[in-house]
């Protein structure tokens, strides 16, 4: 009996083992493609080496990719302080409207670039609803740095309110109302026990939100060209000097954007660990 259920076992580990061996070989599909495209533009860029080095020291490429950054940087930031409740109320309410209101935030998902950078342009351009009064008070948005920041904020926001509302979905709600009968108001209950525990998918909700931010091209380019994102730096170059420059400026971009998720997803992985510690 004991061998009859030892064969058991064994069998029932091979079909598992089958299976995760032909997952990972219909998945690895994807993992190759990703390589295939990161190694022909590394291989060609350090054939090359001398003009990489060239075009890493043109002061416009460095203030372009700083300038991307910091408005994605600045978009989350906006997200942290205004998504982070509109995700809590989504979580923790059941009213007829959220639907409503969570097809509004979606709406980026939908829309194609152009169409998205349209919507935005209206919004803020000098006669635009909101353009307008703005401009009164000097705050531009056309061909300006605001500009920039309203298009990546506008296609990045479903990202990262989505992302939170599962974290914040995820806490079991017996655990807050256990802090609210113990004396703490809904909002200490929600800095000191659903915040922490939802710190990880707060975190991915930054990086996804930054990472759709700094990618955006269209949008940005409806409402602000100038000053121009990396993204419309490597177009205009590529228009003006062909693959060999643009492309070492987009060779640049992914060794500073790879350098950044991977710290982001070290530290993202290091809270998970610590949430399931504690």
């Amino acid at each position: 009996m004991t061998e009859g259920r030892g064969r058991s076992l064994w069998a029932r580990y091979r079909r598992v083992d089958s299976c995760l061996v032909a997952f990972t070989l219909v998945g690895s599909t994807l993992v190759v493609f990703a390589f295939l495209a990161l190694a022909t533009i590394t291989l060609t860029q350090l054939a090359d080496l001398p003009f990489l080095v060239q075009v890493a020291s043109d002061s416009r490429v460095i203030d372009s990719i700083l300038l991307t950054f910091g408005a994605g940087l600045l978009v989350v930031l906006i997200l942290l302080v205004l998504g982070t409740p509109l995700a809590y109320v989504l979580a923790r309410t059941h009213w007829r409207v959220n639907s409503l209101v969570e097809s509004l935030i979606d709406i980026p998902l939908m829309l194609p670039h152009t169409v998205a950078g349209i919507m935005v342009y209206l919004l803020f351009m000098q006669r635009g609803l909101l353009g307008a009064p703005l401009k009164e008070i000097g705050i531009v948005f056309e061909d300006a740095f605001p500009g920039i920041v309203v298009a990546m904020l506008f296609v990045s926001m479903p990202f990262y309110v989505n992302t939170v509302r599962e974290g914040f979905q995820k806490v079991p709600l017996h655990i807050e109302n256990v802090a609210r009968t113990l004396g703490a108001t809904r909002f200490r209950a929600f800095v000191l026990v659903v915040l922490p525990l939802s710190s990880r998918h707060i975190l991915n909700g930054c990086v996804v939100s930054w990472g759709r931010a700094i990618s955006e091209f269209a949008a940005v380019t409806m409402i602000a060209y100038y000053p121009m994102v990396v993204s419309t730096l490597i177009y205009y170059r590529f228009t003006t000097g062909g693959l060999r420059e643009s492309s070492a400026i987009a060779f640049l971009m992914i060794l500073a954007s790879f350098s950044v998720f991977l710290v982001l997803r070290v530290a993202t992985r290091y809270l998970g660990s610590y949430d399931d510690r504690v």
